[in-house]
């Protein structure tokens, strides 16, 4: 078993309630993606709307992975970066395995497919991308070619008088 993945797919209602539900789940499974537990489809679904307003503006594009129903079972944004010195690099938002099939190497298969993606847009030489610390995040990310380039201690609260560093990870490409 393993997932498909497709850059840029359409974006359908089945897609886009796909998306929401995945990462309802992640968050509510403890994953570190932009909410702390517990999340409803209702709270995260703003946020989605802004992603998905990037993708129509082309500042991002988006990777989803579906598992052999179909389903969505990962994703990833690379967000162009829009500073006139900085557009050789890209960021990774976003970053999500359904709970459900972690643990199968999916979350390798995804930063794959997301370097690949980006090897294939003209100028892009690396991806960037923020993880929250504390989780063993930077290991994973370490153990996919990833390198820690940066810490800010205490920058992300997930609950009154608790803290977790935000890290920076950088993939060079060529």
């Amino acid at each position: 078993m393993s997932l498909t993945f497709t850059l840029d797919p359409a974006v359908t209602p089945e897609l886009r309630d796909g998306l929401l539900g995945l990462w309802a789940d992640v968050t509510n499974a403890g994953g570190a993606v932009g909410f702390v537990a517990p999340a409803t489809v209702e709270d995260i679904r703003p946020e989605l709307v802004r992603s998905l307003a990037r993708l129509a503006q082309g500042h991002s594009r988006l990777l989803v992975g579906h598992d052999e129903e179909g389903r969505v079972a990962a994703t990833a944004f690379l967000t162009f970066n829009s500073h006139r010195l900085m557009g050789h690099w890209l960021w990774l938002y976003t970053v999500m395995v359904h709970p459900k099939h972690q643990g199968l190497g999916y979350g390798r298969d995804l930063l794959a497919a997301a370097a690949d993606a980006a090897r294939g847009i003209d100028g892009i030489e690396a991806i960037r991308l923020g993880c929250r610390g504390g989780l063993g995040l930077e290991r994973f990310y370490a153990s996919c070619g990833y390198r820690e380039v940066g810490r800010v201690p205490g920058a992300i609260r997930v609950a009154p008088g608790e803290y977790r560093d935000d890290v920076t990870m950088l993939l060079t490409l060529r």
